[in-house]
């Protein structure tokens, strides 16, 4: 069984996908982002498996990405921000060294703003990215490995605070 060298964990505009890209090539290693392999698997964007498909098959799908994508990758993983709520995805995250990407709420609603993309912000996007935050901080707390801050800092900063945590990946949790 491989095991990746990081899996990232955070809300919606934390920077799993532009951390993980950076994390990915400092450490010479691939990236697996487990949205985009969820859009070419179904052959179109997130937000039209949401509306065509249902939440029920797009959670389905990144269920498998992600199991597939723990039990086998090797590089970087960066999780989308509701995976984690999956009972077993949960589970399948224990061994790992899973990195909480933590952003503020203010950066987060900049970085993510309007995005059509991200389906379960329609409506009104900045209430619904609190609600999100607030309904799965305790799950990225519980899961995390360590804990990065993410608000404020460059991603190449970010690669900076992860790094020291993977040489001692089982000597618990950190904080950075």
């Amino acid at each position: 069984m491989a095991k990746a060298i990081a899996v990232l964990i955070g809300s919606p505009g934390s920077g799993k996908s532009t951390v993980g890209e950076a994390l990915a090539g400092r450490l010479g290693a691939d990236l697996l982002c487990t949205d985009t392999e969820v859009e070419k698997r179904a052959g179109k964007p997130i937000g039209d498996i949401f509306v065509e498909d249902g939440e029920e098959r797009f959670r389905a799908l990144e269920r498998e990405v992600v199991a597939e994508g723990l039990r086998a990758w090797e590089g970087v993983i960066a999780v989308g921000g509701g995976a984690v709520l999956d009972e077993d995805t949960q589970r399948d995250l224990a061994g790992h060294h899973v990195v909480y990407l933590q952003v503020e709420f203010g950066e987060a609603a900049k970085r993510v703003g309007m995005d059509v993309a991200r389906p379960l912000l329609a409506g009104n996007p900045r209430t619904r990215l609190r609600q999100l935050l607030n309904e799965r901080l305790p799950v990225y707390e519980r899961l995390a490995s360590v804990t990065v801050e993410t608000t404020g800092y460059h991603p190449e900063e970010i690669v900076d605070a992860i790094l020291p945590s993977l040489a001692g990946q089982d000597s618990g949790k950190a904080q950075q």
